[in-house]
């Protein structure tokens, strides 16, 4: 009975069109009530202690980042450095996405600031070079996705504050599947762009590709002072953020010059305005949460997943299985904010190792992100590129089944992501 309570609650009031922060409230107090146990009070502490936390300052200073690489011309950079390197062999402009998604995504974490940023630079190179606009956007989309997954993430660090687990062994555990994602989409582009007939553009020369990267090293070396500031436990994940930030700000504004001081405030307002949405969500989370925790609700779904619980990988299978049903209807923060209280517990009691857990459940909820119908990311690429939703959609599957494979390797060989997770923690 408190499962349908908890759930017809929180499904009826996002139904209805309630804004899922106002909806977490909801299914939060409508379990109070079931329970007899409403209190005002309750309510207001648990939405400001959900908001007080110091992992959650990375937040804005990480969505502050990815402001500023877009507008001062960090992002613009990256992508020439990998049309310089890749983007002569046929099909090279699929390739130069791939890494820019790849080197994107150890900048600022956002999936949808990375779509966008790709999308209005490479969707209509791509077209001109001759390749289907579905597939270029779908390979966009499907290329933003690894922004999640690469440190630094967002969502790395909402999970590890609801499931309080490391953020830093979360950020070093998600780069080689990070990676993988790439991977596969190389694959997956190189089967598609076969039945294209493209001319590939010239090889560029050894000064271009010089050119190209002695232009854009200020926009490379962040990535190596995030990873190797982590690994050597010179900076937390969440002063890894004020790093990124402030060295973004330095690079666009004092080296690069692309950025004017006339133009910060309203960087900073755009990273505000996503934060306040985020930070509100985490804060109307933990009221549910509590509430979660007081119901039982993990026990009550630890008995629905008993028949799993000998086998882990059996149980990761149908967790994993559940996250995708559940990612095509909901958003990636409130994915994480919802299923992790309920999920824990079982996980723990599985023996499942939390970070393990955590990479493949922020990969999946990534992967959310380009399954229809809500597809964050795929509404964002569509209407940067002027695409149909139907056409991207039939666009993005090669590249979907790709990442979801991935998955599947991860579930079935957990080693591939704690051995290089615990290479990197050293």
């Amino acid at each position: 009975m408190t499962v349908t309570i908890f759930l017809g609650s929180l499904l009826g009031a996002m139904a209805i069109g309630t804004p899922i922060a106002f909806a977490l409230l909801l299914c939060g107090v409508a379990l109070m009530v079931h329970l007899d146990l409403f209190d005002a009070q309750i309510v207001a502490q648990n939405v400001i202690n959900g908001a007080d936390s110091y992992h959650l300052i990375a937040v804005p200073f990480f969505m502050l980042a990815g402001e500023v690489m877009n507008a001062g011309g960090l992002s613009r950079r990256i992508v020439a450095v990998a049309m310089a390197l890749v983007g002569h062999v046929r099909g090279g402009l699929g390739y130069v996405a791939i890494l820019a998604s790849c080197i994107l995504a150890s900048l600022s974490g956002s999936a949808v600031a990375d779509a966008a940023a790709l999308s209005a630079l490479l969707v209509p190179m791509m077209v001109r070079a001759g390749h289907n606009k579905a597939r270029s956007c779908g390979l966009i989309a499907a290329g933003g996705i690894i922004a999640p997954i690469i440190p630094p993430s967002i969502g790395f660090i909402l999970f590890g504050v609801v499931a309080n687990v490391s953020i830093t062994k979360l950020f070093l555990a998600g780069i080689v599947p990070g990676l993988m994602l790439g991977l596969a989409l190389v694959f997956a582009w190189w089967l598609v762009v076969r039945q294209e007939d493209l001319v590939p553009p010239p090889r560029a020369s050894k000064a271009e590709i010089a050119t190209a990267v002695k232009d854009g090293v200020w926009a490379l070396i962040l990535p190596a002072i995030i990873i190797f500031g982590l690994k050597f436990g010179i900076f937390t994940p969440t002063e890894a953020a004020v790093v990124a930030a402030v060295y973004a700000l330095f690079v666009a504004v004092v080296v690069y010059r692309e950025l004017r001081p006339s133009q910060l405030f309203d960087l900073f307002a755009s990273a505000a305005t996503t934060t306040a949405v985020v930070m509100f969500l985490v804060a109307a989370a933990m009221v549910s949460a509590w509430m979660i925790t007081i119901a039982n609700l993990p026990a009550q779904v630890g008995d629905m997943l008993a028949p799993f619980m000998g086998d882990p990988k059996l149980l990761m299978a149908a967790i994993m299985v559940l996250v995708v049903i559940v990612g095509t209807a909901m958003d990636m923060a409130p994915t994480i904010l919802i299923l992790t209280p309920v999920l824990m517990p079982i996980i723990k009691q599985a023996g499942i190792d939390p970070v393990y857990f955590g990479v493949l459940f922020i990969i999946n909820n990534a992967i959310g992100l380009i399954t229809p119908p809500v597809g964050t990311v795929l509404n964002v690429v569509a209407g940067v590129a002027k695409l149909n939703m139907g056409s991207l959609m039939r666009g993005v599957w090669p590249f979907l089944i790709a990442q979801l494979a991935v998955l599947v390797l991860l579930v079935l060989f957990p080693s591939l992501v704690m051995v290089p997770a615990r290479w990197f923690a050293g």
